[in-house]
């Protein structure tokens, strides 16, 4: 009887060896992925005479410039909302701007780290109305910097009265 457990303490010790010995040492971390590749949007912009705007738009989460906001991040980070940059509704507009050559400004909050929307195409808010941000036929919950976009989303900055 004390032979076979000697064996069994045997084989299961070079058992055990074996597995450690064949185990990585150290986990290796998996390379992250970024999560702030370009997609491609439907974006649409409506005032309050009708349609300013609507095409597709390669978008990913970038810096953006205003006459009166600056230049900020818009990359999905603001505020926290995402770990990493991320495609956004407002670098979406940013980019169609620049793209099809109009303009369209904001201005900065750094309390909510995001810009507001103000004009777009010389269509001002105002006091009488602002420009809400839809995606896929809902209003974000969060500021246009902060909303992570999907590849296939459709984005609306519509004139919205009061």
């Amino acid at each position: 009887m004390h032979l076979t457990s000697a064996r069994r303490t045997l084989v299961v010790t070079a058992a055990l060896g074996l597995a450690l010995a064949s185990a990585p040492a150290v986990a290796q971390p998996q390379a992250k992925v970024s999560t702030n590749a370009p997609v491609k949007v439907s974006l649409t912009v409506k005032g309050p005479d009708g349609r300013l705007f609507k095409g597709k738009i390669k978008t990913k989460g970038h810096d953006v410039t205003t006459a009166t906001g600056g230049t900020h991040r818009c990359d999905g980070t603001n505020g926290g909302a995402n770990p990493s940059a991320v495609p956004t509704p407002t670098a979406a507009l940013d980019d169609a701007a620049r793209k099809r050559h109009f303009t369209w400004d904001g201005t900065w909050y750094a309390s909510f780290d995001d810009f507001s929307v103000d004009t777009i195409k010389n269509v001002s808010g105002g006091g009488v109305a602002y420009w809400n941000i839809a995606v896929n036929g809902t209003s974000i919950p969060v500021g246009g910097c902060q909303f992570k976009l999907q590849a296939g989303d459709k984005v609306a900055f519509t004139w919205t009265a009061f």
